[in-house]
């Protein structure tokens, strides 16, 4: 990010790593920091999925 803000023109950039993660794997680590279960303060609520779920999202962070 910080190379982005010393160049001399605006630009648009895509941050991304490169490797996938699951919204699951997110909360994992995140509560677990703080010492805690995900399970017990989250759950899904099938009314919000999308009709056609995309299962792999891959950020893809190269410049054309």
């Amino acid at each position: 990010m910080w190379l982005m803000l010393q160049q001399d023109k605006p630009d648009d950039y895509v941050i991304a790593s490169g490797k996938t993660h699951s919204v699951k794997e997110f909360a994992e680590l995140a509560f677990s920091h703080a010492g805690l279960n995900y399970q017990d303060y989250l759950k899904s609520d099938e009314r919000f999925f999308r009709p056609a779920e995309v299962h792999l999202l891959k950020g893809d962070y190269s410049k054309w």
